[in-house]
């Protein structure tokens, strides 16, 4: 029997379709997808399927310092048991294995755990096929002239994992254990993360520690034969124009004088034609900064590439190459879209250049080709919104690159008005180019009449624009991306993740990232206690032996002791400041939860979480006092900037996912409840009949209303009802529980809710979640992945790790798992 495995449960199913020419079909062993025809069998791995890890006796962070860690063993365990099961089930009956997953250093890795696998229940002979896309051509070719594993490679991506678990795990749990931060609120850091953290924080302290200067800008309306276009006053500084004044005084002086000037007299005419070159071939950087203009994260970005790659559309998007293999044909790809309704057309136009040579990008490597189509056109309705604009932008990226250059023709208006210099600059778009096929760089035009020196032109209208300068912008995701690549932090395959990582830590919120104060209190503490942390020369060194490693320079051993040795010096550092450190970051990460004063003592109210996980206002005067609030039992707190005037106090806002709301002040929200009483509507139908047990609608201290009875704690029995909106109780009662209907007047159109009874359980049957579609954005696509790591069902996911899921699942974050989880019954 050959087997032969893949990285993924889809590249297999793929694969298995190719190879057998559509004859395969699937079972199912331990859960697992196992394709076959004839004598082969394909089974597809879900990433790494084993994980580096601690020997046990270091579990417990109370009872090892963290300093052990960085010379205690390396083990490695089963992370997904199932597929490991099957795997090696397979492999006894195997006679030769093929191991074709994905071409690139973490595949590799990941083949040869595959590749140890088995040989620890057999010796048959073990090849590697390598292949850039998913295509019939490619895959049979591959598979013709099969390869051997490339244990350098491997040991690269090894070396990366070993050199991140030790210097995460060993510093993690230094600064968590020093701040008191342990359970899910620790202090994670990282070997790429920590540095590229820096990045952000730099950044925001740039932008706070901006002071803007005021400066003046003119412009005058300039009138030809009616027509009106703009002009923009400017001087001579030292050689160069300047159009910014920075001077009020000499900003209004000039203002007046063209205000009092009627004409303004044409001095230099210029015209010149410009060529704008084709851009160069995506490769991953380029290709997540391209789909960042369209609202795509980089993650969502790099997982939707990554499933059209499967899928046989386009290639490997993880490359750094801008240069197309010799053995690509421009023309033979634009003749598989000819007769492409979407497509047809603009391949068309390009078939008939005289010229079709590709552009070339600066980076030339021998891995993988830039990103491309592959000539394999999926239906338009086989693939969804997302995929299809990121699948049309990558075509049209292939074609752009073999367009011709577009022609710009420039005109340039130089005019004086009472002693004032005015200029004009027009452009037009002569020859498309590109640009016919690339409608993602702008091509706007600016008109400017045709105009000679000496002529007479009016003015109109004259404007003086106040201005300030503004401080740097925060780095987008995909600006981001382009500076760790600069700066050599982490590598094209784990950049997009790194920055998912941050904002799943609550590091960074919205998008541009920004630092919460929990980043600001770790990075500052790494830079006063331990700088190597955040060093981002220390991060591109170790990046540079691992890749010295997949070269055959060096040797995982040699890399892996060098950075146990780095991280020695790093702690030697810290072990003299850690108290300094601990009360450093236990005061700085108070900066998140400080609500406002104490009503009875004067100190911060916090935000708190109670040994059962619920979240709280309490004082950090405790124990001194005592003074609590409650908060919603439903998601978790976000302290916002906006204040109650009447308290002082932050408002709150509870994270949910879907059912997210701000919650606004809670002392309001207490007072509130403090103050309205119970409106009763009816019998209890759990106590009512027995010992006379009444519902009536009530206000709790934590913002919430519920129909609960008279009788509570001795009875429970409660509904909930919305947080929003005046309940108005009707004179209409439910036939089937006699209480009385409901009415919400929240805005315009006012929501009957009926017998809260009824509602309910309406609601609950809405609610329920018996299938994993049954989840907020699951579709068929996405469940199929969670089932091919043995998420079967809602039940599996109820206590599954969410960072170790989203590492196994393409396209899936931790933060996605943690909100469906959210979704589930406890």
């Amino acid at each position: 029997m050959e087997l032969i495995i893949t990285e993924k449960d889809n590249a297999a199913r793929r694969i298995a379709e190719i190879l057998s020419g559509g004859a395969a079909s699937a079972d199912r062993r331990n859960g697992v997808n196992v394709y076959r025809w004839g004598d082969t069998r394909v089974v597809g791995l879900s990433g790494h399927v084993v994980g580096l890890d601690f020997p046990p006796e270091y579990s417990d962070w109370r009872d090892v310092e963290p300093v052990e860690l960085i010379d205690a063993d390396v083990v490695t365990e089963p992370t997904q048991e199932n597929i490991v099961r099957t795997l090696c089930q397979l492999a006894r009956k195997a006679d030769e294995a093929v191991i074709a997953t994905d071409y690139d250093r973490e595949g590799e890795l990941i083949g040869k755990e595959a590749y140890e696998l088995i040989r620890e229940e057999t010796d048959v002979p073990i090849k590697r096929v390598r292949f850039s896309s998913i295509t019939d051509n490619e895959v049979r070719n591959a598979f013709a002239e099969p390869e051997d594993l490339d244990f350098d490679l491997a040991a690269a991506g090894e070396a990366r994992q070993i050199v991140d678990l030790i210097w995460g795990a060993a510093l993690t749990r230094f600064l968590s254990l020093s701040a008191r931060q342990l359970g899910d609120d620790f202090i994670s850091v990282g070997r790429v993360q920590s540095p590229t953290l820096k990045l952000i924080v730099d950044r925001e302290r740039e932008i706070e520690a901006f002071e803007p200067d005021d400066y003046w800008e003119l412009f005058a309306d300039l009138l030809k034969d009616g027509s009106g276009f703009e002009a923009q006053y400017f001087y001579d500084d030292d050689g160069t124009e300047a159009e910014r004044v920075w001077d009020e005084e000499t900003a209004e002086s000039v203002h007046e004088r063209l205000q009092a000037a009627s004409t303004a007299e044409v001095t230099s005419v210029r015209r010149r034609t410009r060529t704008d070159d084709p851009p160069a071939p995506f490769n991953t950087t380029a290709f997540i900064s391209a789909a960042s203009s369209l609202g795509y994260s980089a993650q969502r970005a790099m997982s939707i590439a990554e499933d059209l790659y499967t899928a046989g559309y386009l290639t490997y998007p993880r490359t750094d190459n801008t240069v197309y293999p010799e053995d690509l044909d421009p023309d033979d790809l634009l003749e598989s879209f000819e007769r492409s309704p979407h497509f047809g057309e603009d391949a068309e136009s390009l078939l008939d250049l005289d010229d079709r040579t590709p552009t070339r990008g600066d980076e030339e490597t021998t891995d993988h080709p830039p990103i491309h189509p592959t000539g394999e056109l999926p239906k338009r309705s086989a693939l969804s919104e997302d995929e299809w604009e990121i699948y049309e932008l990558v075509v049209r990226r292939f074609f752009a690159t073999v367009a011709e250059s577009a022609t710009w023709a420039h005109l340039r208006v130089v005019a004086a008005a009472n002693d004032c210099k005015l200029k004009a600059n027009g452009k037009r778009l002569v020859e498309a180019g590109y640009h016919a096929v690339y409608p993602y760089i702008s091509a706007s035009e600016t008109h400017v009449p045709a105009v000679a020196e000496g002529e007479e032109l009016g003015i109109d209208e004259v404007r003086m624009d106040a201005k300030q300068t503004q401080p740097p912008r925060r780095y987008g995701q995909s600006r981001l991306i382009q500076k760790m690549e600069e700066l050599g932090l982490g590598t094209k395959a784990t950049r997009h993740n790194i920055i998912e990582k941050l904002y799943d830590r609550g590091y960074v919120e919205s998008d541009p990232p920004r630092p919460t104060a929990v980043a600001e209190a770790v990075v500052e503490a790494a830079e006063n206690f331990a700088d190597h942390v955040v060093s981002d020369e220390m991060t591109a060194q170790l990046e540079a032996d691992m890749a010295a490693i997949a070269d055959g320079e060096a040797t995982l051993d040699e890399v892996t002791a060098e950075s146990r040795e780095m991280l020695g010096t790093v702690f030697e550092e810290l072990r003299e400041s850690r108290e300094d450190i601990g009360e450093h970051l236990q005061e700085s990460l108070k900066a998140d939860r400080r609500l406002g004063p104490c009503p009875e003592c004067g100190e911060d109210l916090l935000v708190r979480r109670s040994r059962q996980g619920s979240y709280f206002v309490g004082c950090d005067g405790f124990p001194e006092c005592r003074f609590t609030l409650p908060l919603p039992s439903t998601g978790e707190p976000l302290v916002l900037e906006e204040t109650c005037d009447e308290h002082e106090m932050h408002h709150v806002k509870m994270l949910a996912g879907r059912d997210t709301f701000v919650h606004g002040c809670p002392r309001c929200k207490a007072d509130e409840a403090d103050e309205s009483e119970d409106e009763v509507i009816g019998e209890c139908p759990e106590c009512g009949p027995s010992h006379g047990g009444e519902l009536a609608i009530k206000h709790l201290r934590s913002g919430s209303r519920l129909v609960g009875c008279t009788r509570y704690p001795d009875c429970d029995y409660s509904l909930p009802l919305p947080r929003r909106g005046d309940i108005e109780v009707t004179d209409e009662y439910c036939d089937d529980h006699d209480l009385p209907e409901l009415v919400v007047h929240d805005g315009d159109e006012p929501w009957e809710l009926g017998c809260p009874i009824c509602n309910y359980h309406e609601y609950q049957a809405e609610q329920a979640i018996d299938d994993l579609e049954d989840l907020h954005g699951v579709g068929s696509a996405t469940a199929e992945k969670l089932e091919s790591v043995g998420i079967e069902s809602p039940t599996d996911l109820v206590d599954v790790d969410a960072d170790t899921v989203a590492d196994d699942v393409q396209g899936v974050t931790a933060s996605q798992i943690r909100e469906w989880q959210s979704e589930l019954p406890g």
